[in-house]
């Protein structure tokens, strides 16, 4: 089986199982026959669609990977910096066949509101990433708060939603304060990682490579980000090996449906 015919089976299995919810199924954000052109200029008239935050029963408030028993692993995406480097990796990641979670800074969302789109009819998870991108865990309660809910604002204006997911800014992982203060915005859970690519170093594509598929295995998130020329390159590489090793990148959506 090829891996595009590999990814389809498996694609096709989980909806089939009923792995996503009704209010996921009716958004229409995952499985879309043919993607449209993405609409340059997103409205509250014609809002990109997404499904809201979902409670995972029995997994903790802080996930850092999927179920270790089934071959999928997330690839998960800062979203800040050059569009024009987002838009040739969620190409790449198209051209095999992956989806992705991209958690996004509310700025940039306000500097580039038609990437929202892009990102979601592209099959791929949107997220929340704060609104400056600055260290969460060293503010205020009423300052944290307010980078939360400043991004799920942008979010619900350009999609309908205030995202899928919540990662903190600037930390692996969030305090105990911002964990709460998600859940108060409506993330029942923050998005961390156990896998980090490291190529907001810039250590060159071969040593973005080699470092996640190093630590990569069954059921693991992986952390990359937009606007490094480095992960453009390396994408090709680590998307063929994970096929190689049997591990299909999909949403964290899927990842923990």
């Amino acid at each position: 089986m090829t891996p595009t015919n590999r990814r389809t089976a498996i694609r096709a299995g989980l909806l089939a199982a009923g792995a996503f919810t009704a209010g996921c199924a009716t958004s229409g954000a995952v499985a879309h026959p043919a993607h449209p052109a993405p609409s340059a200029h997103p409205t509250s008239a014609e809002p990109a669609r997404v499904p809201a935050p979902r409670h995972y029963p029995g997994q903790p408030a802080q996930l850092t990977h999927g179920p270790r028993t089934h071959p999928r692993v997330a690839l998960t995406f800062h979203g800040q910096g050059d569009p024009a480097i987002a838009r040739s990796l969620l190409t790449e990641a198209e051209r095999h066949g992956a989806h992705v979670t991209v958690l996004a800074v509310g700025t940039w969302l306000d500097a580039h509101p038609d990437l929202a789109r892009r990102i979601l009819d592209g099959g791929h998870d949107l997220g929340n990433h704060t609104q400056r991108h600055i260290d969460i865990n060293a503010m205020s309660e009423a300052d944290a708060l307010a980078e939360i809910t400043g991004c799920a604002d942008r979010l619900k204006r350009l999609t309908g939603s205030i995202g899928t997911w919540f990662r903190p800014s600037r930390a692996p992982r969030a305090s105990p304060l911002v964990t709460r203060l998600a859940a108060r915005a409506g993330y029942p859970h923050v998005l961390s990682y156990d896998v980090d690519s490291l190529d907001y170093t810039r250590p060159g594509a071969a040593a973005v490579t080699r470092q996640v598929l190093g630590e990569v295995r069954a059921g693991s998130v992986v952390s990359l980000h937009f606007g490094y020329p480095d992960t453009v390159a390396a994408l090709p590489a680590v998307l063929e090996e994970l096929d190689r090793r049997g591990l299909t990148a999909v949403t964290t959506t899927e990842l923990f449906s």
